[in-house]
């Protein structure tokens, strides 16, 4: 075992030198070009390893007291309870007393989180993990992640990518969370469905997956969407939205909010106005349905009193799943599963208990 790791260390500190070899290289080539032409040169693009058919390139090294270098992008644990609950759950994982030196970046704009991963990458990490703000424009960041030997997860949220550029990603399915809350309201059997639709950041995994089953009731004319309309998981500007159909006189009977944060605003709108939403004491559903996402425990708390109707699960707990992966590939093991998806619930006013807030809640 002893020999194995002295071996593996071996092997990262060869690809350091020779990553720090590019560099130099890349640096002197910029600097000629700008001496022979006459124009300025172009900023130096990350420059492809040479093509080898024997093995894959060895890991980056690890930093100088043996810690594995990780790099972090997600989103500012400000966004919701889901993500403080999601952040935390990496703070507590990814420590030095477990291996790691870690670096995190957060941010709700995906240019930004794009950013931060090249400097990463630049900055040689070991290890990559990403939850993206937005499901496109990743492929030339995690090309130049593969071409630097940096192996990169994906968790919370898929993104628009050939799945050869990260090792693995542990992620929810939020194109099921949004069906299972659609049946759920088609399972009501109501007479007719006036929805208002509080979508969370346009262009997340959650919101598109969240917002597609829905579209596809509006589509059918199964039901009738009243406004839909982000509020970037905001709570203070789903209220607004509320408010504003509330003022414009619409009928509606359903809020679908794409958090548990932005229900809450969308509640919070409904009492100042006098609407009724939430359960009767026989289960009936009152004035207004009220649908959310993420299972906080205060937002389950609101189910028990019978305030709300629904929750859909969205599972923040990935990084034990990371953590035991990176253990794996240190160990020269290989990864069983490319894509783990969380197991996920939904959780309904009339039968949910306090043993289900106990275990679920976040």
């Amino acid at each position: 075992m002893l020999e194995a790791k002295k071996t593996k260390k071996f092997e990262r500190g060869i690809r350091k030198m020779k990553r720090i070899l590019a560099l130099v290289l890349v640096a002197v080539l910029t600097l000629g070009l700008a001496a022979c032409g006459s124009q300025p040169a172009a900023p130096a693009q990350p420059s492809a390893p040479a093509a080898s058919n024997d093995a894959p390139a060895a890991p980056a090294a690890p930093s100088g007291d043996g810690l594995i270098k990780v790099g972090i992008v997600n989103n500012p644990p400000s966004e919701s309870g889901y993500r403080a609950a999601n952040v935390a759950d990496f703070e507590k994982v990814f420590t030095e007393a477990n291996g790691y030196k870690t670096s995190t970046f957060y941010s709700l704009k995906n240019d930004e989180q794009l950013n931060a991963a090249q400097q990463f990458i630049t900055d040689g990490v070991d290890y990559l993990l990403i939850s993206a703000a937005a499901t496109d424009g990743w492929t030339t960041v995690l090309e130049n992640a593969k071409q630097a030997g940096i192996k990169v997860f994906l968790f919370d949220r898929m993104m628009n990518v050939d799945e050869s550029l990260f090792e693995a990603a542990v992620i929810s399915d939020m194109r099921k969370q949004g069906e299972m809350a659609v049946k759920w309201l088609l399972d009501l059997n109501l007479p007719e469905y006036n929805v208002v639709h509080i979508q969370g950041a346009m262009g997340s995994d959650a919101q598109i997956g969240r917002t597609g089953p829905l579209d596809e009731q509006f589509a059918s004319g199964k039901m009738k969407c009243v406004v839909q309309q982000t509020a970037t998981w905001d709570e203070a500007t789903a209220k607004q939205i509320v408010e504003s159909v509330i003022n414009s006189g619409e009928k509606f009977n359903v809020v679908y909010a794409e958090n548990d944060g932005m229900a809450k605003g969308a509640v919070a709108a409904l009492d100042e106005a006098g609407i009724t939403h939430g359960i009767n004491p026989d289960g009936s559903p009152k004035e207004v349905i009220i649908i959310g996402f993420d299972c906080n425990t205060w937002a389950l708390e609101e189910l028990k009193k019978g305030n709300w109707n629904l929750d859909v699960q969205c599972s923040p707990f990935q990084a034990a799943v990371i953590d035991s992966m990176i253990k794996d590939l240190e160990a020269g093991k290989t990864l069983p599963e490319k894509i783990v998806i969380n197991e996920e619930t939904f959780f309904d006013a009339r039968t949910i208990t306090q043993e289900d807030i106990d275990k679920y809640g976040i």
